[in-house]
């Protein structure tokens, strides 16, 4: 069994961090094959969303710091920890914001620290009613390495994310969900039934309109009204235009599910 396993069924790709016995924490091999993953799905026609899950009773309880310790004979200076996240743990960061196609968390345990970070990346995030998540960074003397300082407040906002950066403190489920961290909490032998039906919905419509929506969304959160219609102007003249587009309307005119092929 690998520490990262990932599978495609019915339009939805499927990562499994592997490591129950670790309670998923991240290794070295699994960023790159994660990485990897990422970028084999942005382009593979047969996969319309994925799912981030995690083995056994934890989502991913952050880096598993010895085997992720730099690879150095003498004291890593802090240019060689800067680089050595840049260079391996960041790449997922980067390659979900260069992935188009929905990704979704399922939270089924504790989230902490950088494990909490990854479901942060991604789309939506459902959650199991008995997991936690904990950006717990400060209580080891260290700050949010993984994008938590940037993902948290869009979330949250910037009062409640500082809350819980600088206690890292445990929330539960129905808190996360109350305060806007995740979007949706079920029971936990609900979860994954219920996200991958949701999955298979998002991956059942029209692929091409749903990463130009994915893509309007977030180039217009970080620009201006203006900008943002130009730009939804030009995705709304071109949309039209498609062949899918035009079966959806058909679809729906003649009450009947739309028939698309890949995107």
């Amino acid at each position: 069994m690998a520490d990262l396993e990932y599978e495609v069924e019915n339009g939805v790709g499927t990562i499994l961090l592997n490591r129950p016995g670790k309670k998923n924490a991240f290794t070295l091999e699994m960023l790159h094959r994660w990485d990897e993953v990422l970028r084999e799905a942005r382009t593979d026609e047969s996969v319309g969303a994925i799912i981030l899950t995690g083995a056994g009773d934890a989502f991913c309880a952050g880096g598993d710091y010895e085997s992720l310790s730099p690879d150095a004979k003498d004291e890593p200076t802090p240019y060689d920890r800067k680089a050595f996240l840049t260079d391996h743990v960041h790449r997922i960061a980067y390659a979900l914001e260069d992935l188009d196609k929905p990704v979704i968390a399922a939270i089924n345990g504790v989230a902490v620290g950088a494990g909490l970070d990854f479901a942060l990346m991604c789309d939506m995030r459902f959650i199991a009613r008995s997991a936690r998540v904990s950006e717990g960074y400060i209580k080891v003397g260290l700050v949010p390495g993984d994008g938590g300082a940037y993902y948290l407040p869009r979330l949250v906002g910037m009062g409640k994310a500082l809350e819980l950066l600088l206690t890292g403190d445990f929330v539960d489920a129905e808190e996360a969900h109350r305060i806007g961290l995740v979007e949706r909490v079920y029971e936990d032998g609900e979860l994954m039934e219920e996200t991958r039906e949701f999955a298979e919905r998002l991956a059942a419509g029209p692929p091409l309109i749903t990463r130009m929506i994915k893509r309007a969304v977030y180039q217009s959160a970080r620009t201006d009204l203006r900008t943002s219609l130009e730009l939804i102007s030009s995705h709304m003249g071109i949309a039209q235009s498609m062949p899918e587009s035009q079966e959806a309307f058909n679809a729906f005119r003649e009450k009947r599910k739309p028939r698309f092929q890949g995107g």
